[in-house]
């Protein structure tokens, strides 16, 4: 079933951690298993931000070995990094396994990605000037105690809540989803693409990787690659809206911009409030509620609509 939300604050940052807990937490009966951030703020001038793990939340119960396995890995990432002369400002480790580097770096920023992932049980969850991507097992108020969201301060964010069905229940398995190695760029999606194989078949014959099975993470390369070839993101995701099968409602991120589009059956639920400041969507609108318990007036997106709002 899942639960998806989104929110963007124009022309002023706010405490969207804070925020994004609230609304994902309301949808926990839509997905107990894991929970899922994209949080939009700013780390500094032409400094980036990079989140990483080690290591799966469950792996670090199986044996005293993959206590020290996590640490070698840490340091492997830091010998690699310091190889390409990476300058890392700041690191901070959430977890034993989840890692969060400010770092600035003018070289080519896919072989970085590339040579940090080549060490064995090393995943990247995401690398931006604004985006930092949060993912682990547990519900909102779980991983947002666990890796300090709630003074998070930022313009946008989306989220997920997700109910396994197919794939495991593991940090990889969750969403969202960068679009990997492009800055910025994240996915959250509810619904089933039907030519997942296909067109993920045509991403790799382009040079794409994946590091997982999810669909979702499909929409997120989709959506960069259309926006590297030149398309503004509403094109691409009115692209997608044509070119992807299946039943599916999707929000979307990039360092200024949030976009939701919806399939042409609109079999997927999304409620939207939007005012002059602010926009909230969500699988259902106590989501919204949630940070706006006032009467408020929200709608459903019809079918095979696509919508774009700027910071």
């Amino acid at each position: 079933m899942c639960g998806i939300a989104g929110l963007i604050h124009r022309g002023k940052s706010s405490n969207v951690g804070s925020e994004m807990t609230a609304m994902l937490q309301s949808l926990k009966h839509r997905g107990p298993d894991s929970t899922g951030y994209a949080l939009y703020g700013s780390p500094g001038d032409k400094q980036y931000v990079m989140r990483f793990i080690t290591a799966e939340q469950d792996d670090m119960d199986k044996s005293y070995e993959i206590h020290d396995q996590v640490e070698e890995r840490r340091r492997e990432v830091d010998a690699r990094l310091d190889k390409l002369d990476v300058n890392v400002i700041e690191k901070h480790k959430s977890t034993e396994y989840a890692h969060r580097y400010i770092f600035s770096y003018d070289g080519d920023m896919r072989q970085m990605a590339d040579l940090v992932e080549d060490v064995e049980g090393v995943e990247i969850l995401s690398i931006g000037k604004g985006l930092e991507l949060i993912k682990d097992l547990g519900d909102a108020a779980v991983v947002s105690g666990q890796y300090g969201l709630d003074d998070f301060q930022g313009t946008h964010a989306i989220g997920h809540t997700r109910m396994a069905t197919e794939s495991d229940v593991d940090i990889r398995s969750a969403h969202p989803y960068w679009a990997y190695p492009y800055n910025d760029v994240s996915v959250v999606h509810n619904g089933q693409l039907t030519n997942y194989w296909t067109s993920r078949r045509d991403m790799e014959r382009q040079g794409h990787r994946f590091v997982s099975n999810c669909d979702s993470e499909l929409i997120a390369v989709y959506i960069a690659n259309r926006m590297d070839l030149g398309d503004e993101l509403e094109e691409a995701m009115r692209r997608s809206v044509d070119e992807l099968d299946g039943v599916f409602t999707y929000l979307v991120a990039t360092s200024d911009q949030l976009g939701m589009a919806k399939d042409v059956m609109a079999a997927k639920p999304m409620v939207l409030y939007e005012s002059d400041e602010f926009v909230g969507l969500a699988s259902e609108e106590i989501a919204i509620r949630s940070i706006f318990p006032n009467q408020i007036e929200t709608w459903d997106p019809y079918e095979g609509e696509v919508k774009v709002w700027q910071t």
